[in-house]
């Protein structure tokens, strides 16, 4: 049996498998079908693999040295499905890149540096770049700390995120639409590409208080083939073609904060709802938070730049957004995240 280099690593509120690019082959279809038998794509406990059946555990990120200037670390992530034995390279992942810094250093990729390493990242599917500060006091990966985020228990060291180019990162245009409302089945939606594309809703219109749990809400068919068609159609309005296929625009519901935050959500990824919240995601929700004109200044407390505190079903997460200049474009985004090292070995191909 053929058998791989790999770690299994928490990232943020994902985990999944870290793999060096040179050991993987370079065709994509044959890559994709060695990331689908390693995690047991296809199945729904993915019992004859690593993954974890469900979305938030079936990932993967491919790491290697980058040939851009601008970059250090290249990271490809790779959506394995769980139900059906498929690959999709269209969307980043922000919570597993939390993990990309440790890894790159930890195979030595990278050299650290005390007390800590920074690590520029760019991220292969939107071709944005990334600095990522990890805890190195020792010249080594520190993963224990006092850092704690909503969604893990426990607490790790903090791993300081900041997307330097997140604005039209699949299509070019942080409004793909051109406007910063559009109406599609007859409910008002944002359409933003914000470090991911995503389409946000409000969940008034869709007859839902925003509150409902992730389990509540996967189990509302009626709802999710609204949620469906709402993405279907602004995908294609988004100029990314049938999306039918592809889990991008993410969808989400947006409601008041309850908690004293600026909103509270409920993000898809794209066919059930997240437990707590993606970054990318977030980062987009804190975008569309501090952009006039949006649907999400309908509903919003006041935004602003600075911190913007996002409400989900695990608890809150803060993104921190800073402009320099006058356009939406120009945002940069931080959020401090932590990650684990849970294994390392090899993985067998079946």
């Amino acid at each position: 049996m053929k058998k791989i280099p790999c770690v299994m690593m928490r990232g943020g509120t994902s985990r999944g498998a870290f793999l060096l690019a040179q050991d993987l082959p370079e065709e994509e279809k044959l890559r994709d079908e060695v990331l689908v038998g390693i995690m047991g794509s296809g199945n729904a406990l993915e019992i004859d693999g690593i993954g974890g059946g469900n979305p938030l555990t079936s990932k993967v990120a491919i790491i290697s040295r980058s040939n851009d200037p601008q970059a250090d670390i290249d990271y490809l992530f790779a959506q394995v499905l769980v139900h059906e034995q498929r690959v999709d390279t269209t969307p980043n992942c922000g919570n597993m890149l939390s993990a990309v810094g440790a890894f790159a250093i930890e195979k030595g990729l990278i050299t650290a540096t005390t007390p800590t390493t920074r690590v520029r990242i760019r991220n292969v599917n939107t071709n944005t770049f990334i600095d990522a500060d990890i805890q190195t006091p020792h010249g080594v990966v520190e993963y224990e700390g006092t850092a704690r985020i909503d969604g893990v228990p426990g607490t790790s060291a903090p791993i300081a995120l900041t997307f330097l180019n997140a604005a039209g990162s699949k299509t070019g245009h942080i409004f793909p639409t051109g406007q910063q409302i559009d109406y599609i089945d007859s409910v008002p939606v944002t359409c933003m590409d914000m470090a991911t594309p995503v389409v946000i809703i409000p969940a008034e219109y869709l007859g839902k208080t925003g509150y409902e749990s992730a389990e509540d809400l996967d189990a509302d068919s009626a709802l999710m083939s609204r949620i469906e068609s709402i993405r279907l159609q602004a995908g294609d309005a988004m100029g990314l073609g049938d999306v039918s296929n592809k889990v991008i625009p993410k969808p989400i519901l947006i409601s008041a904060p309850q908690y004293g935050g600026e909103i509270n959500v409920r993000y898809f990824m794209p066919h059930s709802c997240h437990k707590a919240l993606a970054i990318t995601g977030a980062i987009a929700i804190a975008s569309s938070c501090a952009i006039s004109g949006t649907v999400t200044r309908q509903v919003t407390a006041g935004a602003h730049y600075g911190n913007i505190n996002i409400e989900h079903p695990g608890g809150a997460l803060d993104i921190h957004l800073t402009n320099e200049g006058d356009e939406p474009e120009t945002i940069r985004a931080s959020v401090i995240r932590t990650a684990r090292k849970i294994f390392a070995g090899d993985v067998y191909l079946p």
